[in-house]
């Protein structure tokens, strides 16, 4: 099987013939990518301050890749009219989509898409955004559906270069709750990413979701929507079993070995246990569990005998259960 048809049996739980692969070079990666240059929804990766097209002001956290915002765009609704919306449509952006399609070959095509949850409070602020809920629902709203009409155009343009999969990223989860109540998240936050799921469905797109924390109150929703994977990098805080006796079978699973609990701290050859109780737990023969590496091994202080010891026993896994790595 290609790259991309053990994916997409992975996630339709079709039987691959091995595990899919999400590692450095080393190891191998089914997954190229294409997206907007630049996108809406780029964020601050450097050592400098950085101002991104909405005009929020970004700066580095240290030696990790990741940024935060330290100046809101639109702190006050007052200054809605003034705010910097980006032209999704500007042709630029779009250019080099049909080139970087071409480039990847037969492996899965990822869409990048925007977030619908994180840049709203890249813009507003976290604690403006959470006081939205209750005090300026409609503006929020507003400022949302702008949101997924610009998914809704990406993702018109990503059909036409055939790609198989769309995703963003939104971290709804504290170590142990959601951020905001789950009936808050159903009543404003479902809907949007409904028709989102909806069109990439209709696009011939799988759709993805990288969120962290404990987000096992909404997982339900998500699947009742459409969404097919989630990309979680802890799973810990909410129990391997928990997400098991309620989620196995019925959604894909795209994890590393938890960045937080596991990858720091332990010894390899708990690590090397953890990546069976991953796939045990979380995936079986047919399907549902892919595998990956967390990208920033440095600013999240995992070692790289670490990151060997997970890749290696993945690797081993997948031979075990289909006879091939």
């Amino acid at each position: 099987m290609t790259p991309r048809e053990v994916i997409k049996r992975t996630i339709k739980f079709e039987t691959p013939d091995r595990l899919p692969k999400s590692f450095p070079e080393k190891y191998g990666n089914d997954f190229g990518s294409v997206g907007m240059t630049p996108s809406p929804d780029a964020r601050q990766c450097g050592n400098e301050d950085f101002a991104d097209e909405w005009g929020a002001v970004w700066e580095n956290i240290g030696v990790c890749k990741l940024g935060e915002v330290k100046k809101f765009p639109l702190e006050n609704w007052d200054n809605y009219d003034k705010l910097k919306i980006p032209d999704i449509n500007d042709p630029k952006r779009w250019e080099t989509l049909e080139e970087q399609a071409k480039k990847q070959g037969d492996l899965f095509i990822m869409a990048g898409g925007i977030s619908l949850y994180e840049r709203v409070h890249f813009i507003r602020g976290l604690e403006n955004t959470w006081m939205d809920i209750y005090t300026d629902k409609d503006k929020l709203e507003r400022l949302i559906d702008i949101l997924v009409d610009m998914n809704l155009e990406a993702i018109k343009r990503c059909q036409k270069v055939n790609a198989d999969g769309y995703m963003w990223c939104d971290d709804w989860g504290l170590q142990d709750r959601l951020m905001i109540s789950p009936e808050q998240w159903r009543e404003i936050w479902k809907p949007a990413y409904a028709k989102v799921y909806k069109a990439a469905h209709e696009a011939g797109m799988l759709t993805f979701l990288h969120s962290c924390g404990h987000i096992v109150d909404i997982l339900d929703d998500l699947i009742e929507i459409g969404l097919d994977v989630i990309q979680m990098d802890q799973q810990t805080n909410m129990g391997l079993d928990l997400l098991s006796e309620r989620f196995k079978g019925r959604i894909t699973f795209w994890c590393p070995v938890d960045i937080q609990s596991v990858m720091c701290g332990r010894t390899l050859d708990e690590i090397r246990e953890y990546c069976h109780e991953l796939f045990d737990k979380l995936g079986s023969k047919k399907g549902g569990f892919i595998p990956k590496w967390y990208g920033d091994p440095v600013g999240s202080g995992h070692s790289e005998e670490a990151v060997a010891a997970m890749c290696e026993e993945f690797l081993k896994i997948s031979k075990q259960v289909y006879g091939k790595s």
